[in-house]
């Protein structure tokens, strides 16, 4: 159970920094309105990640790329007004930053003018080395994401755990490396071998949150709707399931629509 201070201290890049210096754990979950990020806020979190994974669970898709940068800075602005204590990262969605430094500057300053949120996270490596470079020119906060990455789904054909053979695995190392040398604030690792996550962070200094990567990294994220139950489809060996709302909310629901066919609801008291 979280015991952290009532006292509201606003979490920056800093303070998880510090965190990973004293070997402190760092929580992160996803969010993308307002009622359930200030439940998460309120529960202690120490980062909250808008993720494009509202493709999937707020709007349907089946994956992350249709996502637009307007629904993302729509879903961040939400997240933004209810938190009063954690960092909150912006995913920057498909399309916004892939292949054009130009355009990911662009996109980056319009997520946090708009959407106020504190960084903006982004997918792949060597690849995206320029659009990286210009983003912390322009003094935002950037978070890597390497290992699966859900905006590349048609690349990889799969969502198999990566960097199981050597030559991905030495990849990976390089391009965690290079962004934590250019100045990254922070990882996500996903979907990849315990024990190479492991080297990872013990190699880098910045932090290094995994889903799917074992215990030994700095911290851990899941998606909020998948580690509460919400969403019970989706069942990888990484999940752990906190709660079953789905069966709560389906109950409630049902109990509703039995008391409004009986008359029994509104009563007399729940009337004016």
């Amino acid at each position: 159970m979280s015991t952290y201070s009532a006292e509201v201290k606003r979490v920056t890049t800093h303070t998880l920094q510090e965190m990973k210096n004293r070997n402190e754990k760092i929580s992160m979950l996803t969010a993308y309105d307002f009622s359930l990020a200030k439940i998460v806020d309120e529960a202690g979190i120490d980062a909250i990640l808008v993720g494009d994974s509202a493709s999937n669970v707020m709007a349907g898709h089946e994956t992350t790329l249709p996502i637009t940068l307007e629904q993302m800075i729509y879903h961040a602005s939400s997240v933004v007004r209810a938190v009063k204590r954690a960092l909150v990262v912006v995913d920057m969605p498909f399309g916004t930053y892939q292949g054009n430094s130009t355009e990911a500057l662009k996109s980056a300053i319009k997520i946090m003018k708009e959407s106020g949120g504190h960084a903006v996270k982004m997918e792949g490596g060597q690849e995206i080395k320029e659009s990286v470079v210009r983003i912390l020119s322009a003094g935002i906060p950037v978070m890597g994401h390497l290992g699966l990455t859900p905006q590349s789904i048609y690349k990889f054909g799969t969502y198999t755990v990566r960097a199981k053979e050597e030559q991905e695995a030495e990849r990976l190392i390089e391009d965690a490396k290079m962004l934590s040398d250019l100045g990254c604030f922070g990882l996500v690792l996903e979907k990849i071998p315990a024990h190479l996550a492991k080297k990872v962070a013990e190699t880098i200094q910045i932090p290094v949150i995994g889903i799917g990567a074992g215990n030994e990294v700095d911290g851990q994220i899941l998606v909020l709707h998948d580690m509460l139950g919400i969403n019970k489809e989706f069942k990888p060996r990484f999940l752990r399931r906190y709660a079953d709302l789905h069966t709560i909310i389906l109950s409630g629901i049902k109990q509703y629509v039995d008391d409004v066919r009986k008359i029994d609801f509104p009563n007399e008291k729940e009337q004016y």
